[in-house]
């Protein structure tokens, strides 16, 4: 699982060939600041032009042909809300990759303490990234349709969860059986990129959520319930990823509430 660092942890070995950072978000954004010697890998172009994250061996050549190989250490930041470093932080995971860390603190917060930022973009060579395929992360549709056992936690707007809003040709409302807490409140912007133990804690119970339950999360396309993911993970809890997530639970024509 991915790991929490901090950012005087990450300033003291940037150059030093122990780590690379990586910058998940977007080119434009990544072009208006980023952290030194930070290569750009844009978790958006992890996904293929149906919404589904892409097969094993195309994530690999995406992700090695940015210049992220086996033999550095990859340390992840982002911009609120951080779901780019969490999606970026369990594809990692999914392929194999157990040295995944994350700075603590967003990219804003960084370049508020006055540490050192760039604007240049770093050219990295292409690297072989090897996968090693994880799948005890990953759940499957059909694990989701058969539901048995699983505590499937919706980290949409709580206006897509209700059907008040719907994306593109999704069917509106929900999985059967959700329950819903929202991404954003799994984050603490400026600051961290994880809220405090406490308050996830207390959300999850209010929620009715509990150490023994398996917990499957999942959003509209994977990016959101990444963080929520990365969050219930850090904290010890039995979770997965449904990375089709909603979008494909709707495209496929299986029931939903409101």
């Amino acid at each position: 699982m991915a790991k929490l660092v901090g950012a005087e942890w990450v300033a003291a070995r940037i150059g030093s060939g122990e780590i690379i950072v990586v910058d998940p978000r977007r080119p434009m954004k990544y072009l208006s600041g980023h952290l030194p010697d930070a290569i750009n890998i844009p978790i958006y172009q992890a996904f293929g032009a149906d919404g589904k994250l892409l097969p094993a061996v195309a994530l690999a050549d995406f992700i090695g042909s940015a210049g992220l190989g086996d033999s550095a250490t990859p340390v992840l930041y982002d911009s609120p809300e951080g779901q780019n470093a969490a999606m970026l932080a369990w594809t990692l995971e999914y392929l194999g990759r157990t040295d995944v860390l994350i700075l603590d603190a967003f990219y804003e917060h960084w370049k508020v303490q006055g540490m050192e930022v760039r604007y240049k973009p770093v050219t990295a060579k292409r690297a072989t990234f090897t996968v090693r395929e994880n799948p005890a992360i990953r759940a499957t549709l059909a694990e989701i349709r058969d539901g048995a056992g699983l505590k499937l936690l919706d980290l949409r707007s709580r206006e897509e969860f209700i059907g008040e809003r719907a994306i593109g040709e999704d069917t509106p409302g929900h999985i059967p059986g959700a329950v819903n807490l929202v991404w954003r409140d799994f984050a603490s912007p400026p600051e961290r990129i994880i809220a405090s133990a406490e308050k996830i804690e207390r959300m999850l119970g209010d929620a009715g959520i509990g150490r023994a339950d398996r917990i499957v999360t999942y959003c509209r396309s994977g990016p959101r319930a990444a963080l929520g993911y990365l969050a219930l993970k850090e904290l010890g809890y039995d979770v997965r990823l449904f990375d089709g997530s909603y979008a494909e639970w709707s495209r496929c024509g299986f029931p939903t509430e409101k």
